[in-house]
């Protein structure tokens, strides 16, 4: 009788630790695990280094983006974990579904839709480029004999390399769009090839760098950002519907002020559909 109680008494034990477990493993979250309040928690993943679109300020990662996908997550209902890995890793992770949704002014293109599946379009942008205030570059033909400073693995990269060739030397390649930016600083580089927003906006905010943005229609064609999944990703159609309802209400245009002080072109975009 007393075998019989003490096999009773660890048989209550063992299926007491069970139940401990499966509560513990309830309340998982990031890459796309349910958490506690059983909405899904995604992990977002972006390279902090491109204000205005995505920074850190005083350890808090901010931007346009930032706050757009916070908007469009919350509209299709999911909850997200946002996370700075830099610009090679975002494309790691998505690729290897680490990572649930990429999101960093990233241009989409046939080349990358090979690989990942993008959003609607969610931003215009083109390449434009940055000088020293006196400079002889005027336009883009004026780089052929230049040094030029880009970011690594952007279509400013490619743009260039379409003027002074893939294998160049003149061209000078950087993590990101920052270190660029220092090397013009320091007469490493005569110019830098970025997206407008990006080098406009360090332009306005620091002027006594002395630099100047040249706009050149006929050497780089509009470009559209797009949220980025990996490769057949059931999120893309939750979040191509959440983000046009954002375009419809309101939310984006808000969004888009606050940060750039003029109001979108909303139709445009949902023209690119």
């Amino acid at each position: 009788m007393r075998k019989n109680i003490k096999l009773f008494s660890t048989f209550l034990v063992v299926a007491f630790m069970l139940i401990l477990t499966a509560c513990g493993s309830s309340e998982t979250s990031g890459n796309g695990d349910d958490s506690g309040d059983g909405k899904k928690t995604l992990r977002v993943v972006t390279d902090a280094a491109y204000a205005p679109f995505e920074y850190q300020d005083k350890g808090e990662i901010v931007g346009f983006d930032i706050d757009l996908i916070k908007a469009v997550a919350k509209e299709a209902g999911y909850e997200i974990d946002i996370a700075h890995t830099g610009w090679d890793p975002i494309f790691v992770e998505l690729e290897k579904k680490i990572a649930d949704i990429g999101i960093s002014s990233i241009t989409i293109n046939d080349d990358r839709k090979k690989t990942y599946d993008f959003s609607v379009p969610y931003f215009l942008s083109t390449n434009k480029i940055m000088v020293p205030e006196g400079s002889d570059i005027k336009s883009a033909e004026d780089l052929k004999d230049k040094t030029v400073a880009v970011q690594n693995a952007t279509t400013g990269q490619e743009a260039v390399e379409g003027l002074l060739g893939k294998n160049s030397d003149q061209i000078k390649k950087f993590e990101n769009n920052n270190l660029a930016i220092l090397e013009l600083k320091a007469g490493g580089a005569d110019a830098v090839v970025a997206d407008n927003t990006v080098i406009e906006e360090y332009a306005k905010n620091n002027p006594n760098d002395k630099f100047v943005i040249i706009e050149d229609k006929d050497a780089f064609a509009q470009e559209f950002y797009g949220i980025m999944f990996p490769k057949g990703s059931k999120l893309k159609a939750d979040f191509d519907k959440a983000l046009n309802e954002v375009f419809d209400n309101g939310t984006y245009a808000k969004i888009y002020n606050e940060w750039f002080k003029v109001d979108p072109d909303v139709q445009l975009l949902k023209d690119q559909q």
